[in-house]
């Protein structure tokens, strides 16, 4: 394997370490960076042996570890209640890590800085015994920890007073990854901060939104604040409305017991689709300081005021009697989920900005599970074009950034057919990455998340004020559908969702063709 240095990076100034080193994943034999050789470096996953450790923790450690991006003095030590080896935690990653034949030596060299300790979560005297085996792995000298909290909200407030109380590390900095749900509703989150809070500092906390982490996410700063021709158009002026959608073309697929506690708009609506509505949103930050740009999010947010029932449409998908294995299967049919289950696998929801830039202009938020497509994208459709001249053929032109699958940017635009007749037809100006970046590497969104902790970056973090924010928009809509007890609407597995979904998007000023569909070129 090639070495590759690090740039040394001190808490919160990590912007030119930062760029460096992701350049590197593109041309590692071109940057030489350095972070803290002398200081060693111990990472803590709590909730080793659950799924979202062995889906997308470990092998992102691995990602990290294989293209040389963390510092050298790196050791991994995994923490759960169940008693298992090395050997064995490795077995479980093994169906979820890539690895090719050429990496499998390196791949057993990071096998050999793991290390794993069983213990319950609120036994302070299991967090010794972990603070124990962390100081007889860990090198001499200075010592930097990361824990990862990959648990159950349910043990989230013990595992933390048990750090804290035992496992802070006596020589270097600590720093606490919380992964999402944070909290249910808008106490129960607020109840979680304070605790935290009264734990650690913010600049030592981490709330992780993984799509915060995408590289068509964290392009949009850059798209809309780095090209002069977007900012005249970016307001309610030549805006109709802004669509956010996120559809995934499976199920629960077994994972029904935890859907079911929290269902779609907690899962999804409202923290990964309203992230992307505040960037979009926003206005300019004073600078790429992540608190500048954190300010500017909250602003934003302050102006929406919480989302009423009326404003909504939830759907809960049924099996498709015509399909074939898990299309056949309704969402109630999941082993996992109660038979009377009226929990949303789909929501649509509309919402104001009460600002001059935005005054006026519906945004859609649109998320859902067993839909026609796996998609994520943020759709800007504007205005009809005045004065007509072409006896209403022209359809509305749409910037489009695709956040998966295959990234890309694209505006929809109107263009004459080619040849002789004087016709139109709608086509697309189009930056597709897999063509134009097709020899470069995106990083997964958790390896440049994971790598941001390890720098001290928090730009792409979700910082406690915002969070507040999230939840005082959408706790209200939350608690009148459980009182009111309501009743999703039924859309077919696979299809495009509720037919109901049409009438509220023409409510809201959106058009939609069916006319026209993108294709990455080949």
């Amino acid at each position: 394997m090639p070495v590759t240095k690090y740039v040394t990076c001190q808490n919160g100034c990590c912007h030119d370490a930062l760029d460096l080193i992701r350049r590197s994943l593109h041309s590692p034999e071109n940057f030489e960076c350095q972070l803290d050789e002398e200081s060693s470096h111990v990472f803590i996953i709590l909730g080793a042996s659950g799924d979202l450790a062995k889906k997308k923790i470990y092998p992102t450690l691995w990602g990290l570890h294989r293209d040389q991006l963390l510092p050298k003095n790196t050791i991994f030590v995994g923490y759960a209640r169940s008693k298992m080896s090395i050997s064995d935690l490795r077995k479980n990653c093994q169906p979820y890590t890539k690895v090719k034949p050429e990496e499998i030596a390196w791949y057993d060299i990071f096998w050999k800085s793991n290390y794993y300790v069983h213990g319950s979560y609120d036994q302070r005297s299991d967090f010794e015994r972990l603070n124990e085996e962390i100081l007889l792995k860990q090198n001499n000298g200075n010592c930097n920890r990361i824990f990862y909290l990959a648990l159950p909200p349910t043990v989230f407030e013990p595992a933390t007073t048990n750090i804290r109380d035992t496992c802070i590390s006596p020589t270097g900095w600590t720093r606490i990854i919380i992964e999402k749900p944070f909290g249910k509703d808008a106490e129960s989150s607020a109840r979680l901060s304070e605790h935290l809070e009264n734990l650690f500092t913010e600049e030592q906390i981490y709330r992780i939104d993984h799509y915060l982490g995408k590289e068509m996410v964290q392009n949009l700063m850059v798209l809309r604040f780095g090209n002069r021709f977007f900012s005249p158009s970016w307001s309610r002026e030549y805006i109709a409305c802004v669509q956010i959608t996120f559809k995934e073309p499976f199920g629960t697929m077994g994972r029904g017991g935890y859907f079911d506690e929290f269902g779609i708009i907690r899962d999804v609506m409202q923290n990964h689709l309203l992230q992307m509505l505040s960037l979009v949103a926003m206005e300019k930050p004073a600078s790429l300081l992540p608190d500048d740009i954190r300010d500017e999010k909250v602003k934003v947010l302050k102006c929406i005021s919480p989302i009423k029932l009326e404003d909504v449409i939830l759907g809960q998908y049924v099996g498709d009697p015509h399909g074939e294995g898990e299309s056949k299967m309704g969402y109630v049919q999941d082993e996992s989920v109660p038979n009377y289950s009226k929990t949303a696998t789909y929501a649509i929801a509309a919402l104001k900005i009460n600002n001059e830039r935005w005054d006026g202009v519906p945004f859609i938020l649109k998320c859902g599970k067993a839909l026609n497509e796996r998609k994520a994208e943020v759709r800007i459709q504007y205005n009809d074009v005045p004065g007509d001249i072409f006896e209403g053929k022209t359809k509305r032109n749409e910037l489009v950034i695709r956040v998966q699958p295959g990234e890309a940017v694209y505006l929809k635009m109107m263009n004459k057919t080619p040849g002789m007749a004087f016709e139109m037809e709608e086509s697309e100006l189009d930056l597709s990455y897999g063509s134009r970046y097709r020899n470069i590497k995106l990083p997964d969104a958790y390896e440049r998340l994971i790598l941001d902790v390890f720098c001290g970056g928090q730009m792409h973090f979700v910082r406690s004020d915002e969070l507040r924010e999230a939840w005082r928009i959408f706790t209200p809509l939350l608690k009148e559908i459980e009182e009111k007890d309501v009743t999703p609407f039924p859309y077919l597995f696979g299809t495009r969702g509720p037919r109901e979904t049409a009438e509220l998007l023409k409510k809201n000023n959106c058009k939609y063709y069916g006319s026209y569909k993108w294709s990455p070129p080949a």
